[in-house]
């Protein structure tokens, strides 16, 4: 899989790492300096007891960094590409204590983040041969979403907006307030909206019945989100907006019904399921403690 990644913004990365290790040992690693020598050297190996796609490799580089800033990292497999159980992904060597106090936080990112890219890589191939793309949503781990949305792109999808601060996405809830359910309304609300925007501003409508199609298109909206509709309708959807917007399909998405919709003609099919439901892939970091001399033991 060939995949275009923009780094991760460093100092972003930083202060998630940063929180993680202070969870996780905030008054340092009382087993390690029990039993460690402090001069004590450590080679360890990320290896992957199952197949996925990998996504993670400058977290895990950071995590090792932030613990031991002269921490040797190699990565030996680029986010995005495809490993089998077996294959070594990351090498590190380093300060022994270093490495035992970096091995959770790093090992919880990178299991979580290969665990989206494989998902989504999945979602992905399902909608193969169609225009659609497969998008993130706003169900991911408060305070991981960074992480996970670059995972989302390691596995090939695409990115939603990043926050509410992002886009106008108009759902149900909003409509409902602005219109009192009179889809009459709708036109008039919406300019109204457009109005008061900057031009740059991206508006998305969600709608959940045929109906409330041309009242929105006639705001000028940018993209329509068909919420919940049936194959048959979805086509039916896509007829009416006729290029107008871009249009978006969401609810009842999952691996089963994801090709029929793309079939339908959709141009973005948002899936929840990459981030709030995965299960954290099967990686190992295997560590070997060079020989301490006898001196040097606790």
């Amino acid at each position: 899989m060939t995949v275009h990644l923009d780094p991760l913004p460093r100092a972003a990365v930083q202060r998630i790492l940063q929180a993680a290790l202070e969870e996780d040992a905030p008054h340092g690693d009382v087993t390690s300096q029990a039993l460690i020598p402090a001069s004590a050297v450590a080679t360890a190996e990320l290896t992957a007891r199952e197949a996925g796609i990998f996504s993670g490799g400058e977290v895990f580089a950071a995590a090792m960094a932030l613990a031991d800033p002269e921490a040797a990292v190699e990565l030996l497999v680029p986010d995005g590409a495809s490993f089998t159980a077996g294959d070594v992904l990351a090498r590190v060597r380093g300060n022994a204590r270093a490495v035992l106090l970096a091995e959770r936080v790093a090992l919880n990112l990178t299991q979580r983040m290969s665990a989206i890219a494989t998902r989504t890589a999945e979602y992905v191939r399902r909608v193969g041969g169609s225009a659609a793309r497969v998008a993130d949503t706003r169900k991911t781990t408060p305070g991981l979403r960074l992480l996970e949305r670059h995972a989302v792109r390691c596995g090939g999808g695409s990115n939603h907006r990043f926050s509410l601060s992002d886009a106008v996405l108009a759902k149900d809830n909003h409509l409902a307030v602005l219109t009192g359910g009179d889809d009459a309304r709708l036109t008039e609300v919406l300019a109204g909206v457009r109005r008061n925007l900057p031009h740059t501003t991206h508006i998305e409508v969600e709608v959940d019945r045929l109906g409330q199609i041309e009242p929105v298109l006639a705001a000028g909206v940018d993209t329509i989100m068909l919420d919940n509709f049936s194959l048959e309708d979805l086509e039916k959807g896509v007829a009416v907006v006729g290029g107008r917007a871009l249009v978006e399909a969401s609810g009842n998405v999952n691996l089963d019904t994801i090709a029929g919709i793309a079939a339908t003609g959709v141009d973005i099919i948002s899936v929840g399921a990459l981030t709030h439901s995965v299960r954290a892939l099967d990686l190992g970091l295997d560590i070997r403690v060079e020989a301490v001399p006898a001196a040097a033991l606790p």
